[in-house]
């Protein structure tokens, strides 16, 4: 699995009305998207939930490389770059997806952990994988993912929340979650 995130920063006078109209013309056409499990349309509202500044981002979680590859190849980002420009996709080795017992994800958390230089990486990464699942299975939890950035050393822990969370890292409001193979992903034990 492959997790992807994109996210434009967005000016101060942006109307934000036409980000939301974009979420719900948009969302539906990947509603049944093959290969992907999930993907949110995300804002981050200066003011709101931490945010000191507005932006729009996409956050995906793709079963295999190939449709991350096919949705670049085939011009499903080019939609994005014509819109908002090119922005940098931080890409993640998914080490771990779970699916919760939440049905209505509204919030969607990142929060990236760099691994200390003399950790043990095996050690490390088993205990992100188990620190997921106990999330996982935290009330109103949607979805919980890690991702690991194998050139910087950073863990990418997403959350899909039905409710607000503390700790849990930048807070964004999801404005429609396509959720084609959400279902598939193993449920919280």
């Amino acid at each position: 699995m492959i997790v992807a995130h994109y996210e434009h920063r967005l000016p101060a006078d942006y109307d934000l009305g036409r980000i939301r109209s974009r979420a719900q013309e948009r969302g539906p056409l990947w509603d049944a998207k093959p290969e992907l499990y999930f993907k949110g349309f995300l804002l981050r509202e200066s003011g709101r939930f931490g945010a000191t500044t507005s932006s729009y981002s996409s956050l995906y979680l793709w079963r295999h490389d190939e449709a991350f590859r096919d949705f670049l190849v085939n011009g499903g980002y080019r939609i994005v770059v014509d819109m908002f420009g090119r922005a940098r996709i931080e890409t993640r080795v998914a080490l771990d997806a779970r699916k919760g017992a939440g049905r209505d994800a509204r919030f969607a958390y990142r929060q990236d952990v760099a691994i200390s230089p003399d950790a043990d990486l095996a050690a490390a990464m088993t205990g992100e994988i188990e620190r997921n699942a106990d999330l996982s299975a935290r009330a109103g939890i949607v979805a919980a993912v890690v991702g690991l950035d194998a050139e910087t050393w950073v863990f990418t822990r997403v959350l899909l929340s039905e409710n607000e969370q503390t700790d849990a890292g930048a807070c964004y409001q999801i404005l429609h979650l396509a959720q084609p193979l959400l279902d598939r992903l193993p449920y919280a034990t």
